[in-house]
């Protein structure tokens, strides 16, 4: 089997299985008879089981297939692509700090700190992080299939996620939803009060981003 046919069916088996045990339909069920640490114990380890394999196929067939394209020349791309970087980074690191109302486990449905970006700040920042590989990396067949699938798991994803929420959470996370925003576009007031709320948070996932552009080299090869 081609080496991109693979990571898109792996994909596709890891987003199956992560929002068709987290549906309302069978997710409650999973939770009576295993608990709650049972069932988290289950979804865990069932994305580990997908996702790993995923990865490591990648890994294993960087730039396998036909050559699509590259953007990486095109001027300013460079630093657009490390400013969103950095950003991508802010969300995924704040994000787990303050973890979303929308995620799988309860919260309280209150938007603040990185949720005014964002209600979905965790897997945005991972959706950024596949997007922006698509317009600096040599794109072949393999690497589209790998980079691509991270904005669409969060778009998929994260509507799925609302929906859940929105049917089983009642008025308070009906009132979060409608105060937040889907996409994580940086408006001005809501980034300046997301920075006041979990400025160490943000910086530390900036932090994160330098450090990995610094050695990336090292770390999985390229420029």
């Amino acid at each position: 089997m081609h080496p991109a046919l693979a990571i898109l069916l792996l994909w596709l088996v890891f987003a199956a299985t992560h929002m068709t045990l987290s549906s309302v339909s069978l997710r409650p069920r999973l939770v009576e008879r295993l608990g709650a640490s049972g069932f988290l114990g289950l979804y865990s380890l069932v994305a580990v089981a997908t996702f790993v394999p995923m990865v490591s196929l990648y890994f294993g067939h960087k730039h396998a297939g036909t050559h699509l394209f590259y953007l990486g020349g095109v001027p300013g791309m460079q630093w657009f692509v490390y400013v969103g970087m950095a950003y991508a980074f802010a969300l995924s690191v704040a994000g787990l700090v303050r973890p979303s109302p929308a995620s799988l486990q309860p919260g309280k449905a209150e938007a603040k700190g990185v949720l005014r970006l964002t209600r979905h700040p965790l897997f945005m920042g991972v959706g950024i992080f596949g997007a922006l590989h698509l317009l600096v990396a040599s794109i072949h067949t393999a690497d589209l299939a790998f980079f691509a699938g991270f904005p669409l798991f969060a778009i998929v994803g994260c509507w799925h996620q609302d929906q859940r929420k929105l049917t089983t959470e009642g008025d308070d996370f009906a009132a979060f939803h409608a105060q937040t925003s889907f996409l994580p576009v940086p408006r001005p007031a809501a980034l300046m009060a997301a920075i006041r709320e979990d400025g160490l948070a943000l910086l530390a996932g900036v932090g994160v981003a330098a450090l990995l552009r610094v050695n990336h080299g090292s770390l999985f090869g390229g420029a």
